[in-house]
């Protein structure tokens, strides 16, 4: 092969490496922003934790990220906006009811509820960045961002309630006369209420009447997996 076509060929094996070499080196601009994103959702999760959803100001958050605050609103389009991308995030970091160990699915439907229940602290001393922004999703926003907040757990279903609910019927322990949808909601929403207050009293003083009790919350959940089984149970 003469120089000239070595040259050549060599040439042309060059420019064909160097640009998926330069993609490797310098992320497109798609992955810049979704990174800058990512951390602006980060930062918010923090201060709507830190300050609740109201006090929340997205000055403050711009200031600190070093970016405009209008580059906030082109992301999220409002405050409400980027308070739902932080609520999400913050309850996809939450397991799943089937997410548990095996042994403990072996077991069934309501030793499932059991396990969770009886980690209710976890939600707290893990990281109670998320569990504080679900607070504010479940009790300190306004009645519209609630809407969107419903929306969302009614369409991605986080926490894997349907297929909870259908292991618990295929296996003879929950009701099957009653739409599983129905069963879907009685489920999360008194866990959910159940939960709160067993970690924050002073949501629902009316729910224990007398001082929280960390002695007296097994028996508690014993009492709440009673009063659920005689609903949805078989």
């Amino acid at each position: 092969m003469n120089d000239s076509r070595s040259y050549e060929l060599a040439r042309s094996r060059i420019a064909v490496v160097e640009p998926a070499l330069a993609v490797r080196k310098h992320p497109g601009p798609g992955t810049r922003l979704e990174a800058k994103r990512a951390r602006i959702v980060d930062a918010a999760l923090r201060h709507f934790a830190e300050h609740g959803y109201h006090a929340t100001r997205v000055e403050d958050l711009a200031t600190e990220l070093g970016v405009a605050k209008g580059s906030i609103f082109q992301y999220f389009g409002s405050k409400a906006g980027l308070f739902l991308e932080a609520y999400k995030k913050a309850i996809n970091s939450f397991p799943s009811y089937l997410a548990c160990p095996a042994n403990i699915r072996a077991k069934g439907f309501f030793e499932i509820l059991r396990y969770w229940l009886t980690r209710t602290e976890r939600l707290v001393r893990e990281d109670w960045v998320p569990y504080r922004v679900s607070l504010l999703g479940n009790y300190g926003v306004d009645l519209a961002l609630k809407r969107e907040i419903n929306r969302f757990l009614l369409t991605d279903d986080p926490y894997g309630s349907s297929a909870f609910v259908r292991l618990g019927i295929a296996r003879g322990e929950v009701r099957s006369d009653i739409d599983p949808a129905l069963i879907v909601s009685i489920l999360d929403w008194t866990m959910e209420r159940f939960q709160d207050a067993l970690l924050t009293e002073e949501l629902d003083p009316g729910l224990f009447p007398h001082p929280a009790d960390p002695e007296k919350n097994q028996k508690r959940i014993d009492q709440f997996l009673l009063v659920l089984g005689g609903a949805i149970g078989v």
